[in-house]
């Protein structure tokens, strides 16, 4: 079995390299680091690359930017992958708006080469994109909410398990990576239903773990983690620290990947993240890292709320649950920020 990973070295491709070093013949990764142009040292994967070409002895890596379509075609014709993991993005909500151009060729552009590139050369592999709930854009913040102590909660019984894939993603703010990621979503999904390719849009909710690189910009949970450590300042945007993610371990989205690889069902799409159970709030959080760090956190208020940004969200997993029992959440989220404290440590 031959893997072809882009974003190799980000969070979840770098999960995706460990895991499928010990299951597959080779593992080729795409990465040019371009996390580090996008978001300063914070966002540096240098480390993670070091770590995966010292320990994965399957692995090899190419320093190579999605956008370049004709090397994207040659690198699928040569190694002609049975599954493509496309994780390679420009991932910040707030970034996209003032690299309008570079966050469209990126998300949308370099997807639609990954995808022609395996059409023309493994038109039977199995194709898994990292999608994101902002393609729903800030449209279920219409859901009906109520308010307590520490969080928004839904206060609608149609959404006691979250927002389902049925969620319409018309009519509604993205921000602009949200848009530029709900084409490549939606090419993902046509070349499947048009096609015929094995292609999954699993849509994340916030993916975690210790090889996230967190900037400001992306990588709320990392971040936090980071700054506070560092005895750096964070700053909590808008809706009273209250809004709520629902945080899912990259180990938990890798198992997921594989369960789609080994029962592929064409232009899928998925919702993809912690649930319910691992939901929590800013102000919830920030209480967490005080904790279990034993310092108090270094932080100020902005009532400037990010434009978009979701109120409440959590994933309704029941679909991928039903189509894939084999599959359920691993990591709670106490293990979560166990892990994440240590790793800071």
């Amino acid at each position: 079995m031959k893997v072809l990973v882009t974003g190799s070295c980000g969070l979840i491709g770098s999960e995706a390299v460990r895991y499928y070093d010990r299951h597959a013949q080779l593992v080729v990764g795409i990465d040019n680091n371009m996390r580090a142009q996008f978001f300063g040292p914070d966002g540096d994967t240098t480390p993670v690359r070091r770590r995966i070409e010292a320990e994965c002895p399957n692995y090899r890596h190419q320093d190579a930017d999605i956008c370049d379509r004709a090397r994207m075609a040659s690198i699928v014709e040569e190694l002609r992958p049975e599954l493509i993991i496309h994780c390679a993005a420009q991932p910040s909500h707030d970034l996209a708006a003032r690299i309008l151009f570079r966050d469209f060729e990126v998300n949308a552009v370099g997807t639609l080469n990954l995808l022609e590139a395996a059409r023309e050369s493994v038109p039977d592999a199995v194709f898994i994109f990292t999608s994101t709930n902002k393609v729903y854009g800030d449209a279920p913040n219409r859901v009906k909410l109520k308010e307590l102590a520490t969080r928004w909660e839904y206060d609608d019984p149609n959404y006691e398990h979250g927002i389902p894939e049925t969620f319409d993603i018309d009519q509604s703010t993205h921000s602009l990576f949200g848009a530029s990621k709900v084409a490549a979503d939606i090419l993902v999904q046509e070349y499947g239903r048009y096609w015929g390719m094995k292609t999954c849009a699993f849509r994340g909710g916030c993916l975690t773990g210790p090889a996230h690189a967190g900037a400001e910009l992306h990588g709320f949970l990392s971040y936090l983690f980071k700054t506070a450590h560092a005895g750096r300042q964070y700053t909590v945007f808008g809706y009273k620290g209250k809004q709520v993610r629902d945080q899912i371990h990259s180990a938990d989205v890798v198992l997921a990947f594989d369960e789609f690889y080994k029962n592929p069902r064409p232009g899928a799409v998925y919702n993809l993240g912690g649930g319910r159970e691992n939901s929590v709030s800013v102000l919830e959080s920030l209480d967490r890292v005080e904790q279990l760090l034993g310092r108090k956190v270094n932080w100020e208020y902005s009532d400037q709320h990010r434009r978009g940004d979701h109120i409440c969200y959590y994933s309704d997993l029941r679909k991928l649950k039903r189509d894939y029992p084999n599959w359920s959440i691993t990591r709670s989220l106490d293990d979560i920020f166990d892990e994440l404290a240590q790793s800071v440590a």
